[in-house]
């Protein structure tokens, strides 16, 4: 649990930076704590032009995403995997992902048991959670899951 609470402060960081990009150029993001692990690369250079009708942002750090103006979809590869969680879990884009939605209408979607992680934060006035699960999740199922969620965990 020590993860998720150090992983959802860094979400709420993260949403902070959300509202201050706005119409800047390049998305200002913090890379996660693993951004250099190889698997990283391999979801970012798979990564669409487009998630819904958001496009493609440029970022400042290495193995981050975004999409949209203002940016209304953010990726980050390098999370510590989280094998264990009380979050609600969906799959989507062949990805089971771990829900939390203390930040709504910003969701925050958290990659299950793939090493690296990788989250996905959306805000949803502008797109659906699903929408951007579905574009960008075959991008991380290049990173391969160790388990799959279950309604006990």
């Amino acid at each position: 649990m020590k993860i998720l609470k150090a992983q959802a402060t860094a979400g709420a960081l993260l949403l902070a930076t959300i509202s201050l990009t706005g119409c800047a150029t390049t998305v200002t993001l913090d890379p996660a704590p693993l951004a250099n692990d190889p698997n990283c690369a391999e979801v970012i250079v798979r990564l669409p032009e487009l998630v819904g009708d958001q496009s493609e942002r440029p970022t400042n750090a290495q193995a981050t995403a975004a999409w949209g103006d203002p940016a209304s979809v953010l990726l980050r590869c390098g999370l510590e995997p989280v094998l264990v969680s009380d979050l609600p879990c969906v799959t989507a884009g062949g990805v089971d992902w771990l829900v939390d939605e203390s930040e709504k209408p910003s969701y925050r979607f958290i990659s299950f048991a793939r090493t690296p992680g990788t989250e996905i934060i959306v805000d949803s006035n502008t797109i659906s959670g699903i929408t951007a699960l579905e574009a960008l999740g075959p991008a991380v199922q290049n990173i391969e899951a160790s388990k799959t969620c279950t309604a006990a965990e």
